[in-house]
């Protein structure tokens, strides 16, 4: 990412949910610094929350050269004090010069430079200018609360690509939604990778059918990941979807961080967006589906990495878990929405 900032000639948009105020944040600063001063057109948005510690200041050298940083929505103290602080911006796109695009999972932080994640790039006009596109939308919306939420998660066709978006809602859930058709359409075959399993009862119920079919579902999740009460949480789903025939895979080197699904190895999307409540309800997310079999060998490439790191569910470990977890699972039940 960092080659391709250095090479750009015409502008670079950073959208992310949070830059770290550490040796990897610093070294995209500087180099988006140095293309600032050399005249290219720098736009930064980072989401208020997420930046934590960094704020205009960490860009002072950026924003005197030209740059622009913007942070998007600060956190606003209503009666909504349960959910008002999870809408955040959680998508990440770095856009290059009307050819360069990026789209993953992965923050400009160094906390989580060793994790698994699942960054796709790609040189096109048409994707670039798409994207770019949905960028300035963002961008001009950081400090709204209230706009045309309908319009800014249109879905949005490439060719044979879809661009799919959320913005926090509870009865609009587009990522959701294409989830479960991707899933109802599978023929052979499901994989997800996702650091956060919390799937809603449609979701739930669109794994089971597909089993019934005589799919075959795989989820691969961090054996432990960066959010422990999530992990507790999780545990309470795994025993009664094993049984109904999905596959849990545990990857082990270190958090698993990739967003991403594959269905009859035709099928990819790739993105932000985690298998939870909260990313579905609250969150500004993007997701990137398609059928481009450049893409699909891609994602299936990595995908077969990460299983060869795993180890399967054990059922047997999971009855016999000790008490305290069950009743930790039974109490954080009603706020799954939230984490």
């Amino acid at each position: 990412m960092v080659y391709d900032i250095d090479n750009a000639r015409k502008y670079i948009y950073v959208e992310t949910y949070k830059v770290g105020k550490d040796e990897v944040g610093e070294r995209f600063r500087d180099a988006l610094t140095k293309k600032s001063k050399a005249g290219i057109e720098v736009r930064i948005l980072i989401d208020y929350w997420g930046a934590g510690s960094v704020d205009h200041e960490f860009f002072t050298e950026l924003i005197e050269y030209g740059g622009e940083v913007r942070f998007f929505e600060k956190i606003k103290y209503t009666t909504d004090k349960f959910t008002q602080g999870h809408k955040r911006n959680h998508r990440k796109l770095l856009l290059i010069d009307d050819d360069i695009s990026w789209i993953g999972s992965s923050n400009l932080t160094g906390y989580n430079i060793n994790w698994r994640e699942s960054m796709l790039r790609i040189r096109s006009l048409e994707m670039a200018f798409a994207f770019t596109k949905l960028f300035m939308q963002d961008f001009r919306i950081y400090n709204k609360y209230i706009f045309n939420k309908a319009y800014n998660t249109k879905m949005i066709k490439v060719g044979d690509f879809e661009i799919i978006r959320d913005a926090p809602s509870i009865a609009i859930k587009r990522i959701n939604q294409k989830f479960i058709r991707i899933i109802k359409s599978a023929r052979e075959s499901v994989i997800i990778e996702t650091p956060y399993f919390l799937p809603g009862f449609l979701l739930r119920k669109a794994l089971i059918d597909a089993k019934k079919r005589g799919v075959k579902i795989t989820v691969i999740l961090p054996n432990h990941s960066d959010v422990n009460l999530v992990d507790i949480l999780r545990n309470k789903y795994l025993g009664p979807l094993h049984r109904n025939g999905i596959n849990f895979q545990f990857y082990r080197p270190n958090n698993l961080h990739a967003k991403l699904m594959l269905v009859d190895n035709e099928i990819f999307a790739i993105g932000t967006s985690n298998f939870d409540y909260r990313s579905f309800r609250y969150m500004y997310e993007i997701m990137l589906a398609g059928d481009n079999k450049d893409i699909v060998s891609q994602v299936k490439s990595h995908v077969d990495e990460t299983i060869k790191d795993s180890i399967p569910f054990d059922i047997e470990k999971w009855e016999n878990r000790a008490m305290i977890n069950k009743l930790f699972e039974w109490l954080l039940l009603p706020f799954r929405h939230l984490l």
